[in-house]
């Protein structure tokens, strides 16, 4: 992957050889040959110089919702997907193909056909989340935006490499949880209209943690590409639970098991967890201790941030996102929200056009994944930990600091 001709990243939209053409073409027509509405951005859909040429990277479940989601804009012309699951590329071709009527769109088995498309604006990834940190920073050195789903990072030395990836490459970098804005702007708004007064911290109720997956080899069936789902993972043998797409954190799905995942903490977490730092308003900034406490055979944590405030994991006694606050009225602010049309997928789109950084920027998905992964480390240790966000590191704690990354199968290295 490091050999690879990296995409130039000037301009946005377009490639300059799709300008070039339609251009020559324009200029070869003559009057009064009739243009079909949708060339003009009629009939609901944008001229072709506007829309964002756009292609999905894992299609199953949750790529699927975010597939149909981009795929039903006028804005956005969908030319191709990726999955290694072959049924799931058929399905997905045959739906993009059916919404156009036409056969143009292109299914690969490896992302990275994706990549080196000159063609193409903007992606979206849906895939494990071991794979998320690889395919972002791809994305933003192959020129391309991207909206990737949470939780974003599997480690935590992910998140920094990808938001340096963004920043370098000069990208539109989204994360996905939609749930922030949309589930908990009640508590959101309680918080930054000054009726809970001087907030001081906030409780988030998550769970369970990620456990290890002893399951026995079964055949591969035909049409899976394995060793290419596994990607920076550990080997290990075929089973329908390691790699099932579920949404149950149970044992049956990928999401439960630790070379995948971090369970229950980062999944349902970076939706939780993103609406607490957005609440108390920290979601720029990261924790620089995480507290733990064992009382009585009752475990549950707290991350202090630099500014004193604190969010709770399953405080004994409180409920998820309540907050504590002096409860007089205090200064109001306003809430900042998506842009463009459309919910979180619209603020990606928009944001591609106009180079603004969207409602979930990478750096506020990451700080909240963050979050996630320091309460692993300290639940993992049963320890506290101090933490040194200009290093990304924990303080003085070799132990701890082996947890910060994981190992990556070659060629899949960060």
């Amino acid at each position: 992957m490091a050999n690879q001709k990296m995409k130039s990243t000037k301009g946005v939209g377009m490639s300059h050889g799709r300008r070039t053409f339609l251009k020559a073409t324009a200029a070869s027509i003559a009057l009064p040959y009739l243009v079909p509405a949708s060339v003009m951005g009629n009939s609901g859909r944008a001229a072709p110089s506007s829309r964002i040429v756009m292609a999905g990277i894992g299609i199953g479940n949750m790529g699927g919702g975010d597939q149909g989601a981009f795929l039903g804009r006028g804005d956005v012309q969908y030319v191709a997907v990726s999955d290694v699951k072959r049924g799931v590329r058929e399905g997905s071709i045959n739906r993009i193909n059916g919404k156009y009527n036409n056969k143009d769109c292109k299914a690969y088995n490896d992302f990275r056909e994706i990549m080196i498309r000159d063609d193409i604006d903007a992606v979206h990834c849906a895939t494990p989340d071991h794979w998320h940190a690889i395919i972002v920073i791809e994305a933003c050195r192959h020129g391309k935006d991207i909206y990737c789903q949470k939780p974003e990072t599997k480690t935590l030395r992910e998140g920094k490499l990808m938001i340096d990836a963004a920043r370098r490459y000069s990208r539109v970098v989204s994360g996905g949880s939609q749930r922030v804005l949309e589930d908990y702007r009640r508590t959101v708004d309680a918080c930054w209209s000054g009726k809970k007064g001087n907030v001081k911290s906030i409780n988030v109720n998550v769970g369970p943690f990620p456990k290890e997956c002893n399951k026995k080899g079964e055949a591969v069936p035909d049409g899976f590409d394995w060793d290419m789902w596994l990607g920076p993972a550990p080997w290990a043998p075929y089973h329908p639970h390691r790699c099932s797409g579920s949404y149950s954190i149970d044992g049956t799905s990928w999401r439960s098991f630790k070379d995948y995942s971090g369970g229950g903490m980062t999944d349902w977490g970076a939706h939780h967890f993103g609406g607490a730092t957005f609440a108390i308003d920290v979601r720029e900034l990261e924790p620089e201790e995480v507290i733990f406490h064992n009382e009585n055979g009752r475990k549950f944590a707290s991350c202090r941030y630099p500014n004193g405030k604190i969010i709770h994991h399953n405080y004994p006694g409180r409920g998820n996102l309540d907050v504590e606050g002096t409860n007089e009225q205090g200064p109001s602010k306003a809430v900042p929200g998506y842009s463009g049309s459309g919910g979180i997928y619209g603020d990606f789109i928009d944001c591609v056009k106009t180079r603004r950084r969207p409602f979930r920027d990478i750096e506020f998905a990451v700080h909240t994944a963050t979050v996630c992964h320091l309460f692993l480390a300290a639940y993992e240790l049963e320890r506290s930990l101090k933490w040194d966000t200009a290093k990304q590191q924990f303080v003085g704690d070799e132990e701890a600091n082996r947890l910060v990354d994981v190992a990556r199968r070659e060629p899949w290295v960060i």
